[in-house]
């Protein structure tokens, strides 16, 4: 069994982003083919997202990386060329705690957790109107 990261790095933060979007990918409720659809199914497009990504966490967990993008303008774009329900975020919530708790230990991936979910949920309320 491999041994479970005690503290957030940029290389365990690379790590999460195969573990997670290997799961979006595959995701047969919806998820697999929004993602799909905006970024596209080949493996350099996936990489350069996981990189960009990566870099947004860097800079939320670790004050470090260069991330330049709106996510929120990004998502909101999103709606408007594929339409997504509010459970979405859930499953987007459950598969990044899962991701989390294959690679961190709990107190790590509850800390990860929060800050994901608080940002989920800013989102919820941006895009929909509700927490």
């Amino acid at each position: 069994m491999k041994m479970k990261y005690d503290k957030i790095t940029e290389a365990s933060i690379d790590e999460l982003m195969e573990i997670f979007y290997e799961k979006i990918r595959e995701d047969d409720r919806g998820l697999g083919e929004i993602f799909n659809a905006k970024i596209g199914t080949d493996d350099e497009s996936w990489k350069a997202h996981k990189a960009k990504i990566a870099n947004f966490w860097y800079g939320m967990m670790l004050g470090s990386g260069n991330f330049a993008g709106n996510p929120m303008r990004a998502h909101a774009d999103l709606m408007e060329e594929n339409p997504f329900k509010p459970e979405m975020f859930d499953f987007w919530l459950g598969l990044f705690k899962e991701s989390l708790n294959e690679l961190y230990t709990d107190e790590v991936a509850d800390d990860f957790y929060a800050r994901a979910a608080g940002i989920g949920q800013r989102f919820r309320y941006l895009l929909f109107g509700m927490m």
